[in-house]
């Protein structure tokens, strides 16, 4: 079982990372929400999960633990294959997916591709009771005007980093982005990224920072 990988990262492209290990490539699909936080030539790990078909071996990665967990829990509902489940991770966080099934709201899981009103609602009741409980408290004490989710946060302050910002420098771009974003910009990964790129300006250059 392949549980995760670190390497260089050979090539990102919509949803599938080239990750170089030991000068051997693997291919992983993972979702455009974390490709976004990749750039070729750094050092990343992807927490994977290996799917074993008769005719294919396939692996699925992922930027963290919580994502992982939705993930596993996802394809064991009846109906819902791997790239559904990916599908719906590049929809929804991990909080969002506890969210939804906390308020019994299918509707949430109807949107993503390949998944019909039947198998949303058996996701719903499939998962009711088996998130995790730091989800489970998300689920409890956010709502649609809560702020942005911690996964949300720490994924951003990641992408910044591995552009070569200072740790401190990239939490408080985000603290500053935080502050002037929208509710739908701050709990979206992509949108926070930008906003915290314009507070920063011009990436530094590499060995720039001391």
């Amino acid at each position: 079982m392949i549980s995760a990988l670190r390497g260089t990262v050979l090539s990102v492209s919509g949803g599938m990372l080239v990750l170089d290990v030991g000068g051997v490539g693997f291919a992983v699909s993972v979702t455009a929400r974390h490709a976004l936080t990749l750039r070729q030539g750094t050092e990343t790990t992807v927490l994977t999960s290996l799917i074993v078909r008769e005719d294919s071996l396939s692996l699925f990665g992922f930027p963290d633990q919580e994502s992982l967990e939705v993930f596993t829990l996802l394809i064991g509902v009846t109906g819902v294959g791997p790239k559904s489940a990916l599908g719906v991770l590049a929809e929804l966080t991990p909080s969002e997916v506890a969210l939804a099934v906390a308020r019994d709201d299918d509707a949430a899981f109807r949107k993503v591709g390949g998944i019909g009103p039947k198998t949303a609602k058996l996701i719903v009741v499939s998962l009711t009771g088996k998130l995790t409980a730091a989800h489970a408290a998300a689920a409890s004490s956010s709502g649609p005007t809560a702020g942005p989710s911690q996964l949300v946060r720490d994924n951003v302050e990641r992408a910044l980093v591995g552009l070569g910002w200072p740790e401190r420098n990239a939490a408080a771009a985000v603290d500053e982005a935080l502050e002037t974003a929208s509710e739908t910009d701050a709990g979206n990964v992509q949108s926070l990224l930008r906003l915290a790129l314009a507070v920063l300006g011009p990436a530094p250059h590499a060995g720039g920072a001391r």
